[in-house]
This record gives structure tokens, sequence and C-alpha cells, in this order.
């Protein structure tokens, strides 16, 4: 099957590296045009030309805007420039997300907490309050929200990360059900283990390694290009009468459990402090 995005405009926040810089180029690869949309300028610009570099013949255009997801008044703007390049705005790839929060939750860092979750939930709500409202002006669209295995499966001492990724999760589910009269599809992928920068501790650790392998039916770990391709998909008229769903990427590790991260964290905060205890 081929699934064709040409003369769509599509925002992928959370564009300028890891699984977002993926989606943006199959985005483009498949014939999309894509604002990518982050708080880095010239990490934007870099990735702008890498993916740009990388196209094939036919390929979509890319270009950057940056924004920081927690102020709602940049998401408006954003959002705005990405309608104004074609005069209309076709889909959303939200990747933007991440945590400040580790280690057992009677320590946990409560300023870190709330910035997570502004970071995680505020942030989607903003992105997807604003992009709604284009899609819904122009018949229509689709919604995809980046989640986590994490917010299924408990990841112990991973602080606000799974809390706040679950409600992504709900967000999509109201906004599925709210925008569904106005054509607007909302769904969103929780992937697994995905090979980026940002776990390169966690596979360069034999413990943590083993620990995702044997939780994880399918023997090998995920790769950027795996969560690309089902935003592709959500993206495209093949998912048309998909909405309001949470889509696992993650080699089937949510019929298993979550990952055991005692063996980095028991050396920092105790094995009696991994329990609760404190002082």
């Amino acid at each position: 099957m081929h699934l064709s995005l040409a003369d769509r405009t599509i925002i992928v926040t959370g564009g300028g590296s890891g699984i977002g810089k993926g989606v943006a180029a199959a985005v483009v690869a498949s014939g999309g045009d894509v604002m990518l949309v982050g708080r880095n300028a010239d990490r934007l610009a870099a990735a702008r030309d890498e993916i740009a570099a990388q196209a094939p013949d036919g390929a979509g255009e890319v270009r950057y805007e940056p924004a920081d997801v927690t102020h709602e008044d940049e998401v408006s703007a954003m959002v705005e420039a990405a309608t104004a390049w074609h005069g209309r705005l076709n889909g959303v790839v939200h990747c933007a997300g991440g945590s400040e929060t580790i280690g057992p939750i009677t320590q946990v860092d409560s300023e870190a907490w709330r910035r997570t979750v502004d970071l995680n939930v505020n942030g989607s709500m903003y992105v997807l309050k604003h992009s709604a409202k284009e899609m819904v002006r122009t018949g229509g669209g689709s919604f995809v929200a980046i989640s986590s295995i994490a917010s299924s499966n408990t990841h112990r001492w991973f602080g606000a990360y799974g809390v706040s990724k679950a409600g992504i999760d709900h967000l999509v589910q109201l906004g599925a059900d709210e925008l569904g009269a106005s054509r607007v599809r909302v769904n969103s992928i929780r992937p697994g283990l995905i090979r980026t920068d940002l776990v390169a501790l966690v596979l360069d650790s034999p413990e943590l390694s083993e620990d995702y392998r044997i939780n994880t039916p399918l023997p090998r770990v995920g790769e950027v290009t795996d969560v690309a391709a089902a935003a592709v998909f959500l993206l495209s008229d093949a998912a048309s009468w998909i909405t309001g769903q949470v889509i696992n990427v993650d080699g089937g590790q949510q019929l298993r459990r979550g990952p055991d991260y005692s063996s980095m964290l028991e050396p920092v905060f105790g094995a009696d402090g991994l329990r609760g205890v404190t002082g």
C-alpha cells in the first residue's frame, strides 16, 4: 500500500531530533510538507537541512518554526504560520515531550514534576486546541500524539513521565470523541524502547538491555522508522476510519511488564530509598 501525503501540510513538534525528526523525514518522503517545531532554532535548521538532503524525488518540502509548546501564545503563532504556508493544515504529529523527574516518589522534586506535567499534558492540549481549530475550518485532518508504553505499563521510579503520558492518551480519546463530527481524527502511538540518543544509556547497560529483551516478545530494539511508519499511516487516508485509538509500537512489551531500573537507581537512592524510605 502506498501511503501518499501529497498536498498536505503537517506540523511535527519535537521535530529537531529523535522520533520527531524521523517522523518528519517519513512524512516528507511520502509527499507531505512538514513544519518542524521545537525550542532550539539551530537544531531545527540542522534537521531541516538533513531531511531535505535525504528526501527522494517527488518528496514534500520542509520548513521550521521555533516554539515552546508550554507557551500557548507561541503554539498559536506556530499553528498560524504552518497554516499560512499553503492556506490549510491537514495534520499534526505531536512528539514534543519529556521528563525532568526520576527516582522514588517520596523524594521527587515537586517543581520538576510540575514542569513535566506542564510539558506533556498542557503542551499537548495547547497543540491540539489550536491545530484542531484549523483542521475543523478546512474540513478535517489527523492529529497523532506520541505517548509511551510508560502510560500503560508501570515504570517504577519514572516520576511524572508515565502519569503525564497517560494524560495524553485520555486527551486523545476526549479529542476524538468531540472532534469526530468535524472529521478530525485524533489518535496516539505508544512507543516502547526506541533506539535514539536519549536511550543510549539503557542500550549500553547489560542489565537494562537484558530486562527489556526478556519483556519484549519480538527479538529486537525498536527503531525510529517503526514509529514513523505508524504515524504516516495514521495521517493518511488509509486510516480514515480510525480515531480515538492508542496504538502500541513496542514489539509486544505491553503484554508483559515495564522495565526494572533498580540496577541503575539503587546505587543512587539505596535499596531502602527505592521502597520509599527517607531520612
